[in-house]
Order: C-alpha cells, then sequence, then structure tokens
C-alpha cells in the first residue's frame, strides 16, 4: 500500500493524460490473442503490441489480453491505434480506480476490482481490471497473470454454438460477468472463516480471534469498497441504448441482481462481524466476572476462619482456651465447621 501511495504521489502536478502506472512493479508481461468466430477460433501468444494491431479491422471477434501495466510503453501504443483517449489510458494504469464506465463514439471503456481470496493470509486480494469494448473486439489490461478468465477461455475453444456466435458484446459481458461471480466464491470463503470465528469467540476466545475479527473487517470493508460503485455501471449497462450493446442489456440485468446481492451479503456479513466483536467483549467479561466470583467465594469463607485464627493469635494472658487440653483441635473442627457450612449454604443459593 505504501509503494502504491509513493507512486501515486508522482502524478500530484502532472497534466491530465499522464500515463504514469501507480502499482508495484512486476516481471509479468504477456499479451494474448484469441480471434474467433461460429467456426473457426485462433489463440496466440505475442511478443509485441504490433502484432496484435492487424486483427482490429478483421470481421471476427477478438480478444486481446494484456498483462502487466508497468510496460506503459506498451499501454500507449495499443492506446494510440485503438484510439483511446489519453485519460483512458491514465485510468488503466492508475490501479486506484474506483469502478466506473466511460462511453465514447467508438467504443465503452470499464474498470472493476477482480477480487481473489488467499486462503493462506486469510486476506481478501484485489486487482484492478480495465475493459474496453469496440465494434469487434475487446481489450483487457491486468495487473499481473493468473485470474478468473480461464473457464471463458475453455468456452471459446470448446463451445460452437453460443459463445462464438455472438458478438465482442457478449464476450464483454461475459468477463464482467464471471469478475462478478467469482465474488460468491470469495463470500463463501469469508463466510466459512465467520462460521470459525463464531465456534472460537464462544468455545475459546483468545487475543488472536480478535485479530481475526479486525482483519475480517477490513476484508469486508475493502470489498464492500470495491464492489459497490459496480452496482452503478452494471446498472447502467443493462440500460445502455448503444450500438455496440445488441441485446445484452437482459444479460447486464442479471449481472445487476448479482451485485446487489453480493452487496446485501457484505452488508449481513459486515452486521455479523460487528456482533462477534461484542460477542467476545461479553465473553471475555463473562470469563472474568466468574474469576471474581470464585475469588470472592473463597475470600468471603476465609473471613470468618481468618477471624477466629487473629483472636487467637493475640497474646493475651488470661484466655481459658489456651490451657484447655483439646483447644486447639476445638478450633480447628470449629473453623472446618464454620468453612464447610458457607460452602453448603452458597450451593444452596447456586453461587457456585
Amino acid at each position: 500500500m505504501k509503494k502504491t501511495k509513493r507512486a501515486a504521489s508522482k502524478k500530484i502536478g502532472a497534466p491530465p493524460g499522464t500515463l504514469i502506472y501507480t502499482g508495484d512493479k512486476r516481471e509479468d508481461f504477456e499479451i494474448t490473442v484469441i480471434d474467433y468466430d461460429a467456426s473457426e477460433y485462433k489463440r496466440i501468444k505475442v511478443r509485441e503490441a504490433d502484432e496484435c494491431f492487424p486483427f482490429r479491422d478483421t470481421p471476427t471477434v477478438t480478444w486481446i489480453d494484456i498483462v502487466g501495466l508497468h510496460r506503459v510503453d506498451v499501454i500507449e501504443r495499443i492506446g494510440k491505434h485503438y484510439n483511446l483517449h489519453p485519460l483512458i489510458l491514465e485510468d488503466i494504469l492508475n490501479v486506484n480506480q474506483r469502478a466506473k464506465i466511460e462511453y465514447f463514439e467508438d467504443y465503452i471503456f470499464v474498470v472493476l476490482k477482480m477480487l481473489t481470496y488467499n486462503d493462506t493470509a486469510h486476506e481478501v486480494e484485489s486487482e484492478q481490471v480495465s475493459l474496453v469494448l469496440g465494434k469487434n473486439f475487446v481489450l483487457t489490461f491486468q495487473e499481473r497473470a493468473g485470474d478468473v478468465f480461464e473457464p471463458i477461455r475453455e468456452r471459446l475453444e470448446k463451445d460452437k454454438s453460443t459463445i462464438r456466435k455472438k458478438g465482442a458484446d457478449y464476450l464483454f459481458h461475459a468477463l464482467i460477468d464471471i469478475i462478478v461471480d467469482h465474488y460468491f466464491v470469495v463470500l463463501e470463503k469469508l463466510g466459512n472463516e465467520i462460521e470459525r470465528l463464531e465456534s472460537e469467540v464462544i468455545s475459546d476466545p483468545s487475543p488472536e480471534t480478535v485479530q481475526g475479527i479486525h482483519k475480517l473487517k477490513g476484508n469486508l470493508i475493502n470489498m464492500r469498497r470495491s464492489i459497490w460503485p459496480l452496482r452503478e455501471v452494471s446498472s447502467q449497462l443493462s440500460k445502455d441504448e448503444s450500438q455496440l450493446l445488441q441485446g445484452v442489456q437482459i444479460y447486464f440485468r442479471d449481472v445487476y441482481d448479482h451485485v446487489i446481492q453480493i452487496i446485501d451479503t457484505v452488508e449481513m456479513f459486515r452486521d455479523t462481524v460487528s456482533g462477534l466483536l461484542d460477542i467476545y467483549l461479553t465473553t471475555v467479561s463473562n470469563r472474568m466476572n466468574e474469576v471474581m466470583k470464585v475469588l470472592t467465594i473463597i475470600a468471603t469463607i476465609f473471613i470468618p476462619l481468618t477471624l477466629i485464627a487473629g483472636v487467637y493469635g493475640m497474646n493475651f494472658r488470661y484466655m481459658p482456651e489456651l490451657e484447655w487440653r483439646y483447644g486447639y483441635p476445638a478450633v480447628l473442627i470449629l473453623m472446618l465447621c464454620i468453612g464447610l457450612g458457607m460452602v453448603a449454604y452458597f450451593k444452596r443459593k447456586k453461587w457456585m
């Protein structure tokens, strides 16, 4: 996060459209071109941006996936060839963008967050994905290798009846839809984490439990921050009448429904996590009360015993019991009876 803030600070005072990558420096870089129609399918990896330029004017649908935003020069060359506005290129390289949509005469630009769950660190990891829809092409820009698009690639390779018979707008929807659907996978992981913490809070709470609750709360806050703006984006896409979107609005209405469902689930999880913290504090307080209760009972039992021991510990010369042969065992028996009597009384009152 600190590296991102330092990189973002370089943009302060720069003219609009200045291309500065604000993410972490990475070695990942590749360009994958998938070109298809109802009868043909082609998937190639290219080394230079120029190699994907010929696909712009083909009658087939082309999906160009660029991984590695640190290659600003490549992003700039692709942007110039596809007539992307400099401000759009700036948004692609600024990985701190909130989800949004921009309309232009010959393309639509959407930016959103792709979320995954790290099982080892128990954290939600976020990656910015930018999509550009043209007449017969879709451009995707990712920060690093590894994504949730593999099912789409498999469908394009094997499915000749549905997705390959449709246009670039349907591919555009499919990519956004699978990103949104993967949010459910993340929510399922978070739900399992909530159940684990609930059991831990009730049975054996510890300081590590509080850390887990705070980490989970932070994950939900970050997830909400990533998903909430997507509500407006999916709503606009479901009502859009652009020529670039022909007949896919109904599919985007389904995406909008999913986004609303995810937001509701996130809000419910946030309330649950807040309740977990309250339960933890209550459980710890109850434990402390139980400890104080036991200590109080012990102290109460020893008060009269201490009084008796104090009386016979006084150094008076004329105390009849001191010269009695059975005085010592009699006092011990008396103290034992008092102690047992008080224990019986406490149990009768259900204080123990």
